[in-house]
Formats: C-alpha cells, sequence, structure tokens
C-alpha cells in the first residue's frame, strides 16, 4: 500500500471521528473504533428487510457492537451465524452461533461478550459456504468502498473464506453505517474489499459490482501480522508460502 493511500485512510478515519463524536451520534466516543452508532438498530431492520437477507442461510458477521442487532435478526430467524473472533487471535478464528444450539435467547447470544464466553469456535475448513457477509465500518461511499479502523481483519476474514472456496461473487457484503459515515470517495487498495450494500437508519444503498481479491495477497503481509493470526501461520506451513 502507498504511503499517500494510508494517509487518506488515517486522514478520512480522523473526520469521520471526529464528526461522529462532535454531533453525539456515537454511543461511545467513537475514535479508534467501529463507531456504535444511534440509528444500529433501524440499520439492522432495514437489512432484514431486503431480499438478500431473505435468502441468506449462513451469515458471517463483524463482532462489533453496532453490527449485535443484526446478529440478533439472524439468530431470531434461524440462520446460522459466523462470528468473527476478535483479531483472529484464535487457531479456529470464527465463532459459530448456531440458533438451534443457543444456551440463551438470541438477544444475548449476538452480543459478542457472551459468544466470547460460551460458543464454540471453527476453522475454516468446518465452515459452511456463506451466504452473506455483514461488516462493521469507519466509513463507506455509494461505490461500495469502504475501510475499518485499519487493521485490515475484514478484508482477511473474506480472503481465507474465499481461498477456502466459501464465498465469491454470488456472496453478498453489506455494511451498516450512520449517515455522517457516508463520504464522496473512500480510498482502496488491491487487497481491500468492496461491498455490495451500504445501510444507514435511512437509506439502502446498492453498489455496483466490483472485483474481489481471490484469496489471500501474502504480499501485502507483514511478518508480524502473520505471526499475530494462527490461522495464516498454519496456512503458510502447510502450503509452504513465504510472505
Amino acid at each position: 500500500m502507498s504511503n499517500n493511500v494510508e494517509a487518506d485512510k488515517s486522514a478520512l478515519r480522523e473526520r469521520v471521528w471526529s464528526a461522529l463524536d462532535a454531533a453525539g451520534a456515537v454511543r461511545e466516543p467513537a475514535h479508534g473504533s467501529i463507531p456504535d452508532f444511534h440509528g444500529s438498530h433501524e440499520a439492522a431492520e432495514l437489512l432484514a428487510q431486503l431480499p438478500e437477507w431473505r435468502t441468506a442461510s449462513v451469515v458471517k458477521a463483524v463482532p462489533d457492537t453496532a453490527q449485535e442487532p443484526i446478529r440478533a435478526i439472524a439468530l431470531r430467524e434461524g440462520r446460522l451465524v459466523y462470528m468473527a473472533v476478535p483479531r483472529l487471535a484464535l487457531p479456529h478464528p470464527f465463532f459459530v452461533l448456531d440458533p438451534a444450539e443457543l444456551p440463551s435467547p438470541a438477544e444475548a447470544a449476538a452480543n459478542r461478550r457472551t459468544a466470547a464466553a460460551s460458543a464454540p469456535t471453527t476453522d475454516v475448513g468446518a465452515m459452511r459456504p456463506v451466504d452473506l457477509i455483514v461488516l462493521g465500518s469507519v466509513a463507506a461511499d455509494r461505490s461500495g468502498a469502504r475501510i475499518g479502523k485499519g487493521a485490515g481483519y475484514s478484508d482477511l476474514e473474506y480472503a481465507l473464506l474465499a481461498e477456502a472456496g466459501l464465498v465469491g461473487p454470488g456472496t453478498v457484503i453489506a455494511t451498516t453505517v450512520h449517515q455522517l459515515q457516508l463520504v464522496d470517495r473512500v480510498p482502496m487498495t488491491e487487497h481491500d474489499v468492496y461491498v455490495d450494500l451500504v445501510i444507514t437508519p435511512t437509506e439502502v444503498i446498492t453498489c455496483p459490482p466490483r472485483p474481489r481479491p481471490a484469496g489471500i495477497l501474502w504480499d501485502h503481509l507483514t511478518e508480524e501480522k502473520i505471526a499475530s493470526i494462527p490461522a495464516l501461520v498454519d496456512r503458510r506451513l502447510r502450503h509452504g508460502r513465504t510472505a
């Protein structure tokens, strides 16, 4: 990634975080986070009304609080949910939230702390194909470009699933954001994943189709990043990859 693109992304994050905080549009200070914005429940309900949602049996979701209402709706409606382990820090990097085996009501089971305490984890090799992916974002635009906090975990999650053949061009990717997170342009790089749907509390934006990474771009990863993610270490050992 060029220094200019990274600098542009950082500046955009700071601008959006500051705007959200100044407007009182978040439940907690936005800086450094995927913002937990007011209206997240309304955005989740809009997503749940779409045909792309109604035909999805398996949903992969981020663990962020802003997307908790989406996870709760999915579980309440009987959909299997895979939720990423924060920072992909475990050898099995996804929690399995199976509505048929939940130890607590859907709303409680969707909470990331509850999931971390009680949900089983799985490796990519044991997962079912994913119909719909839900991402958290710091900023998004109407072309489907989006950025998170800057660590790149959502892009890596997609790459892991893509290499396993569990996601592809037909997998719908959505993000929910506050209207203040919707910007004119988000800078993107080769490993970044575009979304199909950007949903605010009052608007559904259908984005044009864009190419997606076919797998992990090893030369975009530092040795430090690889070493911090057991699933990447394992794949590199098994497949003889070099960063």
